[in-house]
């Protein structure tokens, strides 16, 4: 004989609403492929991103800064009056991705993104990252493409993902005219106009991106020829003063004060041609490198200064009002006079 189990009402009713909260929230995903071909279900309205690592924060910033829902690490005194007070006041949340990740999983969940998004490398470690991450929290985990070359690809692509196409056109299209610019000038240049370029990192200034790092991608861009390029290919990387010696580069461009401040009073760096001849520029980085650190959308005003630095006459432009729109449309705030005389102080390569 059949038997009929009889539930109460309150079970039945119960059992309805959350059939109808799991139809719901299908209902309300969409699938969205990211710059390594992994489909992945997301919101259909997206109004809080956690940004992974700096490329990712700089990006979301740019883009959709009200959906962005804190920095990997707190905005420091000096960078807060290049922001809106508003985004200057953002959380520290940590980075879930780079060098000396200090996010967790439970950092993650407690800041109830939607979304994570990464950009940078879409090397198979990030990939597993994002794969285990997901995994772990059930939060959606993009990766996009965070090379120059994909800079406006990745723009057009998160802003289909964050609902924001216009604002992503605009950026994108500002960064394709930049490239088109930079490509267009620097691409028949003979050897000997190139300058020999060797990138200093850290205090010692010894640490420096070997071919093909996303670090010193700038100076591919520019044509210029990187001096570490005959330690090889990789990231970054630690080489010794006796090989900077040996490569004797033409120009010193550096990210770190502390170098910047004692390299012409260092007399094991003197008889290298850049020091000799004062040719040692440091980036500006308020609020976030123009040469790297992080390697994301800011590296753009920076193509712009290191190009009018290398070539002169070729990239004869008012770099000041260049500047003045770069800051105004991806940072939104436009610096005033007295934070452009300091930004661009150090820029002129003079101690």
């Amino acid at each position: 004989m059949l038997k009929i189990r009889c539930y109460q009402p309150s079970l039945v009713a119960a059992f309805i609403l959350l059939l109808a909260t799991v139809a719901a929230a299908n209902a309300e995903q969409r699938q969205f492929t990211d710059s390594t071909a992994r489909t992945i279900g997301v919101p259909a309205e997206i109004e809080r991103v956690y940004a992974a690592g700096g490329p990712a924060s700089v990006m979301v910033y740019a883009l959709a800064p009200d959906k962005l829902i804190g920095w990997t690490r707190a905005v420091k005194p000096a960078e807060r009056p290049w922001f809106p007070e508003r985004y200057a006041n953002l959380p520290e949340l940590g980075r879930l991705t780079g060098r000396g990740n200090t996010a967790n999983v439970e950092v993650l969940l407690k800041a109830r993104p939607d979304i994570v998004v990464d950009v940078g490398s879409l090397a198979p470690t990030f990939v597993s990252l994002a794969g285990r991450v997901q995994a772990q929290t059930g939060i959606p985990y993009l990766l996009f493409d965070g090379t120059l070359a994909q800079t406006a690809q990745t723009l057009r692509a998160l802003g289909a993902l964050l609902g924001e196409e216009p604002r992503a056109q605009q950026l994108a299209g500002y960064v394709d005219r930049t490239l088109s610019e930079i490509q267009g000038k620097v691409a028949n240049l003979p050897a000997e106009a190139r300058p020999r370029v060797y990138y200093a990192r850290g205090p010692d200034g010894l640490q420096t991106g070997l071919a093909g790092s996303i670090n010193a991608e700038v100076l591919d861009w520019l044509g210029a020829r990187n001096v570490a390029s005959a330690a090889g290919r990789g990231g970054l990387a630690t080489v010794s003063l006796e090989q900077v010696l040996q490569w004797n580069p033409e120009v010193i461009v550096t990210i770190d004060l502390n170098f910047f401040e004692k390299i012409f009073a260092d007399p094991r760096w003197r008889s290298i041609e850049a020091v000799k001849k004062r040719r040692v520029y440091l980036s500006p980085h308020l609020p976030f490198g123009w040469f790297d650190f992080p390697p994301s959308l800011n590296r753009l005003i920076g193509l712009q200064w290191l190009a009018q630095v290398f070539y002169p006459r070729l990239f004869d432009y008012d770099l000041r009002a260049r500047t003045r729109e770069f800051y105004r449309l991806f940072y939104h705030r436009e610096p005033t006079a007295a934070q452009l005389d300091s930004l661009l102080q150090d820029a002129a390569g003079k101690r």
